[in-house]
């Protein structure tokens, strides 16, 4: 790499994004990628000081653009005086130093960006140990074609610096030991999480889980139903590490929601690995909350990539292959269209008349930032955690606690009698009539 190109790239620092339209990617609309691609930048504290987006028909082995289009970008760079240039796509090591010399300035492509941003925002030792392993699987092919020293210190785990990872090992014989230490850790807590979760089975509480496109308000809304202070910002990836709160439920007298990692398309696969087992936390729920931003225009396209990544985990079935039916989910899910105060009044009409028109499927519209529609979501969320309840008759000595308290919390007592008096040391028995569902009886005779 050029001497010229070692030096660290600052926050606040100007960047030219560079969004690569490839033929035959109509399902992407340009300005909402760029729109994106400029959201990933203010969030990792870049200043974009221009957005644009070039036509792709045949993509460069070398460089990905042909050379006229690496002159537009490079005259772009110095009207707009940018430092950086994001590439909202996928570069090869060979593209990315080609471009890096031809351009004279520093160039990340979308995973470098997405990844700087995983870096910063990792809270835990777990979320830092995934962000490494991801930054460092990302780097190992590009080690020694893109340069054959690392002598220089890193602040971060990526381009921009900040605080975390010391110093990226000199090889890859080095980086490949690193990681194979990282992964028997994260596998340490992969079975730590399995037990938690197995506690948490036991537990009489329902799981439901935010799930969603980054930046669909999951966070706001979590704060307004549990009144947790969790980081909400209109910013993508405001909130990294999964949380997790207590909330009263109509007929459920306690439930636990979670909030998780936002979404994104073309997440990068080193990152979808990585976070793998704080993803799986969505596979232990006993409801599924996809939360929507329905006033963004891109809403339809950010729900098949949120469908995407829920069917890689394993919780959507099968569905109508090869139709246009969608996959049925195997946990219930529950769609929520959010930021309905952004909608003008014919919007809001026509998405109405859509709800009314999709049968078999529960949709909630609210907004969070002002709650209208939290407390039917509330009531709807309780409706479809009891729904499938049946009828069932135990007979419990009164001192057995814990099962006791099982069917009050996670059943409907519907009544509660004297049944005289056990064997042996039983002492007195109680007869309950409690509706439970399915998943709860199996939980209850587990206990």
């Amino acid at each position: 790499m050029n001497d010229e190109l070692k030096g660290e790239v600052t926050r606040g620092a100007r960047a030219l994004v560079v969004y690569p339209q490839m033929r035959g990617r109509s399902d992407l609309d340009p300005e909402a990628r760029l729109e994106e691609a400029k959201g990933l930048a203010h969030a990792i504290g870049l200043a974009v000081a221009e957005a644009m987006a070039i036509p792709i028909r045949e993509p460069r082995a070398g460089t990905l653009f042909g050379e006229g289009q690496i002159q537009n970008i490079s005259v772009a760079c110095e009207l707009n005086e940018a430092e950086l240039v994001i590439v909202d796509g996928s570069l090869s090591a060979i593209q990315q130093r080609n471009l890096e010399e031809k351009l004279k300035r520093k160039v990340i492509d979308r995973t470098g960006l997405i990844l700087e941003i995983f870096g910063e925002r990792a809270a835990t030792a777990e979320g830092r140990l995934q962000v490494e392993l991801a930054h460092l699987d990302y780097q190992a092919g590009r080690l020694v074609r893109s340069w054959t020293h690392l002598e220089r210190q890193r602040g971060g785990f990526g381009f921009l610096g900040g605080p975390g990872e010391t110093q990226i090992e000199a090889d890859r014989r080095m980086i490949r030991d690193r990681m194979g230490r990282i992964r028997r850790e994260l596998e340490q807590v992969r079975r730590t999480r399995g037990l938690h979760r197995d506690r948490r089975e036991k537990a009489p509480w329902p799981i439901v889980a935010l799930v969603g496109y980054t930046n669909a308000g999951k966070s706001t809304l979590f704060n307004y139903l549990t009144g947790a202070g969790v980081m909400a910002q209109d910013l993508l990836f405001a909130t990294l590490d999964p949380t997790m709160r207590a909330v009263r439920l109509p007929g459920v007298e306690k439930a636990i929601l979670s909030d998780t990692v936002g979404f994104i398309s073309d997440l990068p696969t080193q990152l979808v690995a990585a976070f793998r087992a704080t993803l799986e936390e969505v596979t232990a729920a006993d409801l599924i909350l996809h939360v929507r931003d329905i006033a963004n225009p891109d809403t339809d396209s950010q729900k098949r990539q949120v469908l995407d990544v829920l069917a890689d985990l394993g919780v959507l079935g099968s569905g109508d292959e090869g139709g246009e039916g969608e996959a049925e989910p195997a946990i219930p899910m529950i769609e929520v269209w959010n930021k309905w105060d952004l909608l003008d009044p014919a919007q809001a009409v026509e998405l109405q008349k859509a709800i009314a028109h999709r049968v078999g499927e529960t949709i909630v519209p609210i907004s969070a930032i002002t709650g209208m529609g939290c407390e039917n979501l509330l009531e709807t969320v309780g409706q479809s955690l009891t729904e499938d309840a049946k009828l069932y008759s135990f007979v419990i000595p009164a001192a057995d606690g814990q099962r006791l308290a099982f069917l009050h919390a996670r059943g409907e007592v519907v009544s509660e009698d004297d049944a005289g008096e056990g064997e042996g040391e039983e002492g007195p028995l109680l007869r309950l009539q409690v509706r439970l569902s399915d998943r709860e009886l199996g939980r209850f005779s587990a206990l």
